[in-house]
């Protein structure tokens, strides 16, 4: 089977996938419980200056479900931990004596000035703690005190804290960004400016559920009143990629490692973390709703696919899907794709034909010769992929291949494209003569 083992920044572990900095990481007792279970690696929650703050004793969560009441978003109003200090170190370095084998990296968030970063840094790296994260993403609570998304949103504060950081700290230092951006590649930037070793992506988004029905205030609310909070869960993980992608494949960020974080809840979505850039991958929403006993779905499910790859390790997936992210412009425009409809398989739901009438190119018939039959016409057909996103059936409606595929500007193949994207005219990270 392939080698799980995952290295990142000289920090090994057994499997790449590590619980993110959030409750599942407060306390020894969590994070014992899932080493047993077998997660790689832990980033603790994140640990501020004494004395510790003060979280809200009302609810916390809230999320958005699917039809079938399963967590598709997630939305909390916490705060860093409201520890004392004191009692984090003692169970950071118990814990690290306990697991020597597993990566505990301990999140921070610390004021704006050098002498605080000075002072605390060494303080904590002393329980044996693998590296640091820098908390610049919490988008609610701490950024109104001038940290947290309050950094991650200017890159000099960003450079600033991480030459601070690098300063105090003789072992490894990430920079965990804030998807509240307009641009993530500044922010990443900055980071690979101040000396980080490397960037953490995404942190939560920020976002209001809903309100209550009945009072018409926002919910959830403490004592009448609530707050934005942060957003995360399986419905952010498509942010999370492109910014992730964008970070791998951009020539000044290039080649700074990459831990995915936003909504990771199966193996594939580790797949396509790890194709797209990210060498390991942080979890959190999908414990929170789950458990930590998830981690076996997870781990048997990446060896598996990469034994159907014929790849023995996990590096021999980062980064493999890179190459074939681009900008629009670049996309050939004589690439012609159709869909097509499997008959054995439709159930006739009509779902097809009723969202391409009414919001498409009316390109899928509802009836065949007085018969209740749904196929493609080909002529209309602009190979949109609305009629695959809403088929219910897998696999019933596919796309079809119509032409060999050149790039208009320089007649290139599409497969010679992806042999030799190094060197393509249309790869903007290219070597120019």
């Amino acid at each position: 089977m392939a080698d799980l083992s995952c290295e990142f920044l000289g920090i090994k572990s057994p499997n790449p996938f590590w619980l993110a900095s959030a409750p599942p990481t407060d306390k020894a007792y969590n994070v014992h419980r899932a080493f047993e279970a077998g997660w790689g690696g832990a980033v603790w929650k994140t640990l501020g200056e004494d004395p510790p703050i003060v979280n809200v004793s009302g609810p916390r969560y809230s999320a958005i479900h699917s039809n079938d009441r399963r967590v598709i978003g997630f939305n909390n109003i916490e705060l860093i931990t409201d520890r004392p200090l004191q009692t984090n170190l003692d169970e950071i370095r118990q814990i690290k004596r306990d697991w020597p084998d597993r990566a505990v990296v301990v999140s921070v968030m610390l004021p704006m000035n050098e002498q605080t970063w000075a002072k605390y840094l060494p303080m904590i790296e002393d329980t044996g703690a693998d590296a640091f994260e820098l908390n610049f993403g919490c988008p609610h609570g701490m950024s109104e005190r001038g940290m947290g998304a309050a950094v991650g949103q200017v890159p000099e504060y960003i450079q600033m804290a991480a030459e601070w950081a690098k300063s105090a700290a003789s072992i490894p230092v990430i920079v965990k960004l804030t998807p509240n951006v307009a641009n993530i590649l500044p922010p990443a930037k900055a980071a690979k400016d101040g000396g980080a070793d490397a960037v953490s992506l995404i942190n939560t988004i920020n976002s209001i559920m809903r309100v209550d029905y009945d009072s018409l205030t926002m919910y959830p609310a403490t004592d009448g009143m609530g707050t934005h909070g942060g957003y995360c869960g399986e419905a952010v993980k498509p942010i999370a990629l492109n910014m992730v992608a964008e970070i791998a494949r951009t020539k000044e960020t290039s080649g700074m490692p990459i831990s995915g974080i936003g909504g990771i809840t199966d193996w594939r979505d580790a797949v396509d973390f790890l194709a797209l850039g990210a060498s390991n991958v942080q979890v959190c929403t999908a414990a929170m709703v789950s458990g930590f006993k998830i981690i076996d779905d997870l781990t048997d499910g990446l060896s598996t696919f990469l034994d159907d790859k014929g790849m023995s390790a996990v590096s021999e997936l980062v980064g493999r899907a890179v190459p074939s992210v681009t900008d629009w412009q670049y996309l050939n425009l004589n690439y012609v794709e159709k869909a097509v409809i499997d008959q054995d398989l439709c159930i006739k739901c009509g779902r097809c034909h009723v969202v391409c009438e009414d919001t498409s190119h009316q390109a899928i018939t509802h009836t065949v010769n007085g018969e209740r039959r749904f196929e493609v016409i080909d002529e209309e057909c602009v190979g949109c992929n609305l009629c695959v996103s809403v088929c219910p059936v897998d696999r019933c409606i596919t796309m079809r291949q119509l032409t060999g595929g050149k790039d208009p500007r320089t007649g290139v193949e599409i497969s010679d494209e992806k042999l030799n994207w190094t060197h393509h005219p249309n790869n903007p990270m290219r070597q120019q003569d």
